[in-house]
C-alpha cells in the first residue's frame, strides 16, 4: 500500500509538472502572426479615396474655397454648378459695374484634370467678343494657378492635381456629369 500512495504522489506531481510546464510554454509563446509590416499595395506613397457627391454639395465647397482663399477679390465673382459650370461676375465699364455670365461645358480628363470649354457669354447688353471678356478675367480676376484660362482658344483649364491643399492631398476628378448630377473625385492622401 506504501508503494500505490508514492506511485499516485509521482503521478500526481509529474501531472502538475507538465501542466505548468505547457502553460509556460504558451504564455511565452508568440499571441499569433505578427506582420512585420502593411501588406504590399501598387502605391504605398498613397491612400486613394473614392468620393461622389452632388452639384449642390460641390456648390458649397468651391464657393467657400473661393472665399477662404480671398479668391472673390475687388472684382467679385462666384462659380455655380447648374447643368453646366456657370461663372457670374462683374465688368467694370467707366463708372459702372456691368453682369456678365459665362456658360462652360466640363469635360474630365483622363489625367484627373477638368476642361471647361466655353458655350455662352451675356455681358449686360454689351456684345463682346468672348476672348476679349475671358482674357479680361484672366487679367483681373484673382483665380488660383492650377486655373489657366486660354482666352483664344475659349477653354479654362483647371489642374486639380497643382491644386495645393493641407497636407499634400490630391485631387483627380473621375466623372463630371453635371446633368446627371454624377460627380465622383479620387482623393490621394500621402502616407509617407
Amino acid at each position: 500500500m506504501k508503494n500505490k500512495w508514492r506511485t499516485l504522489f509521482l503521478l500526481l506531481a509529474g501531472v502538475n509538472i507538465a501542466v505548468i510546464a505547457v502553460l509556460l510554454f504558451m504564455i511565452n509563446s508568440p499571441a499569433g502572426d505578427r506582420p512585420g509590416s502593411l501588406p504590399e499595395t501598387a502605391d504605398q506613397d498613397d491612400v486613394k479615396f473614392n468620393i461622389k457627391t452632388n452639384k449642390h454639395d460641390l456648390n458649397r465647397v468651391i464657393n467657400h474655397y473661393l472665399e477662404s482663399e480671398g479668391l472673390t477679390g475687388p472684382a467679385n465673382y462666384q462659380v455655380i454648378l447648374q447643368d453646366e459650370v456657370v461663372l457670374y461676375g462683374t465688368l467694370p465699364v467707366f463708372t459702372d459695374e456691368i453682369n456678365m455670365k459665362l456658360t462652360f461645358e466640363p469635360e474630365a480628363l483622363e489625367n484627373g484634370d477638368l476642361l471647361l470649354r466655353q458655350e455662352s457669354i451675356s455681358v449686360g447688353q454689351l456684345p463682346l467678343p468672348v476672348s476679349y471678356v475671358l482674357k479680361f478675367i484672366n487679367d483681373r480676376y484673382e483665380l488660383p494657378e492650377w486655373v489657366e484660362i486660354s482666352p483664344n482658344e475659349e477653354l479654362v483649364y483647371v489642374s486639380l492635381q497643382n491644386m495645393k491643399l493641407k497636407s499634400n492631398i490630391k485631387v483627380k476628378v473621375n466623372e463630371f456629369d453635371l446633368k446627371n448630377d454624377n460627380i465622383q473625385f479620387t482623393l490621394s492622401v500621402p502616407v509617407n
